[in-house]
């Protein structure tokens, strides 16, 4: 069994230069000497290429704790001070949101934590479950609280969408756009997500929405963390979720039998291909272009 000490720090030695940063701070199962859990600061940078551990007794968990530790990272030599900081932990959000505050950096409330949820499942293997003190009984397992999905702003609403797939080959080329900046999205390392091995030539099912106003369309959408596309047959229309328990109606259809069979063979689709997805908002089925492209995962969040 591997002994934690009282405070971890990062296992890089570099420090970061990412504009953006993936979070945790959560308790951990794991018992210190008291029988409490001890709780982690887990950061990482979107591509992991940076990776920050820092472990705290529960009785300093508190905003202004983690803005020292935050404060220190950032204070180093060669840091960069990052513009927005994700978290899924939406329990967790007051004192996030207030440490990063206090140092002018913007919480984001988001799933789009690929790469740490990543880091998270990994660490309760080859971490969590070596250290001292480690206890199935103590592992919180964490819920993710969506309720029924609600109508869709219209400032969000295209004037029809198909189902549609890219292999994935095409699809990383298509995505340059949204690396250079040229068109509005989101993008993630695949690898830090687990997802390295996923063959160019596999099948990516996506949603295409089509909308004359399409670059508006997608600048408002560019906004909302887009975390999830759903094909809820059900109730008979997509659900687009953001953040980290939002959920919209993205999307009807009528409810027949062959309808219902294209939603649930996306569905399959996205399950074949690990969870990965894509939404694209286009002018219309002849464009050349995209407006904007956001590459998703759905994936079930660690249960710690």
């Amino acid at each position: 069994m591997r002994l934690l000490p009282e405070e971890e720090e990062a296992p890089s030695t570099s420090v970061p230069t990412f504009s953006t940063w993936e979070l945790d701070f959560s308790s951990r199962p794991i018992l210190d000497a008291r029988g409490k859990k001890r709780w982690e600061l887990l950061i990482c940078s979107p591509d992991r290429s940076w990776v920050y551990s820092k472990w705290f007794p529960n009785n300093r968990i508190n905003s202004t704790q983690l803005k020292a530790a935050l404060q220190e990272i950032i204070e180093a030599e060669g840091a960069v001070k990052p513009q927005t900081v994700r978290f899924f932990r939406g329990q967790m959000q007051t004192i996030i949101s207030r440490a990063l505050a206090d140092l002018d950096i913007k919480p984001v409330p988001s799933r789009r934590c690929f790469s740490l949820i990543g880091l998270l499942e990994e660490r309760l293997e080859t971490v969590y479950k070596r250290a001292a003190g480690y206890s199935d009984k103590a592992t919180s397992l964490f819920t993710l609280d969506l309720g029924p999905p609600q109508d869709l702003p219209d400032a969000l609403r295209g004037e029809s969408w198909l189902f549609v797939q890219l292999p994935l080959g095409l699809l990383r080329e298509e995505l340059r756009a949204v690396d250079t900046r040229q068109t509005f999205g989101a993008n993630f390392a695949l690898a830090s997500a687990g997802l390295a091995d996923l063959p160019d030539d596999t099948p990516i099912p996506g949603v295409a929405v089509y909308s004359r106003r399409a670059v508006p369309l997608a600048a408002w959408t560019s906004g909302l963390e887009v975390a999830n596309v759903a094909a809820d047959a059900d109730r008979a229309c997509l659900v687009l979720e953001t953040g980290v328990n939002q959920r919209w109606r993205y999307g009807n259809y009528q409810r027949t039998p062959e309808n219902t069979a294209d939603a649930r063979a996306w569905e399959a689709a996205k399950i074949a291909a690990r969870g990965l997805h894509f939404l694209v908002v286009q002018a219309d089925e002849e464009a050349d272009t995209s407006a904007g492209l956001w590459l998703l995962q759905a994936r079930e969040l660690p249960k710690i």
